[in-house]
């Protein structure tokens, strides 16, 4: 949980997404289940503060701050969509939401089902 999100450490992503700013809930509730659609077996879980989804390696996770959410599928991933993303705030590991600005679902459920391939098309059983 960020330090900006007040109250008791949510243990579920509901918690989690009820402890976020207001003004983010609606996003991050879309982008939860997105990633629920995209990785339904995946394990759900708050780590290092934010939602996780794992299968049994990272997936992706995403976090709530006070005016945006960040979405981290893999460097890998954003970087493979590079070129969809040019419109779009990102970092070497976030997609970067605002919450005033439309969720990019189309374009998170794309990164998420190539991050999902490419995480059970690994041979290695590292976590990252």
């Amino acid at each position: 949980m960020r330090d900006d999100m007040a109250g008791p450490r949510p243990t579920t992503i509901a918690e989690y997404i009820d402890a976020a700013p207001p003004a983010g809930r609606a996003h991050l509730r879309r982008l939860h289940a997105i990633l629920e659609e995209v990785a339904p077996h995946a394990q759900q879980a708050i780590k290092w503060g934010a939602p996780f989804f794992i299968e049994p390696r990272f997936l992706f996770s995403f976090n709530a701050n006070k005016a945006h959410l960040n979405f981290a599928p893999s460097q890998a991933a954003l970087e493979h969509f590079r070129d969809e993303l040019a419109g779009h705030k990102t970092t070497l590991n976030y997609l970067q939401v605002a919450y005033d600005e439309p969720l990019p679902a189309a374009l998170i459920r794309k990164i998420a089902k190539y991050q999902l391939k490419r995480v059970r098309e690994r041979q290695d059983d590292a976590f990252w």
